[in-house]
């Protein structure tokens, strides 16, 4: 999966900082690296599917994101949060 650009709503921004205290760039940085993607669900629109990728900040943190791959091949940005403890096995399994 390539992902050439993300896609930001200033609700999800808020959301990340104030409830998981996750930053934009921290995000950016998870697929700029070699994040693992997972299929989570089917989308409302057709192609444009719900995925969850796994990967690693710059400063070390291992972050679970959750997005739509729009058809543009950029990622709308659901949600992030740190990874639990069964994700971090798989995404060690990579």
């Amino acid at each position: 999966m390539k992902i050439e650009g993300l896609i930001w709503l200033r609700d999800i921004v808020d959301k990340l900082a104030v409830k998981h205290r996750v930053e934009t760039n921290e995000v950016a940085e998870v697929f700029s690296g070699k994040p693992k993607f997972r299929f989570v669900e089917k989308g409302e629109r057709k192609g444009e599917d719900v995925y969850m990728a796994l990967g690693q900040t710059a400063g070390g943190r291992y972050l679970s994101v959750l997005f739509i791959y729009k058809k543009t091949k950029e990622a709308l940005v659901l949600s992030a949060r740190d990874m639990a403890r069964k994700e971090r096995g798989q995404y060690a399994k990579k």
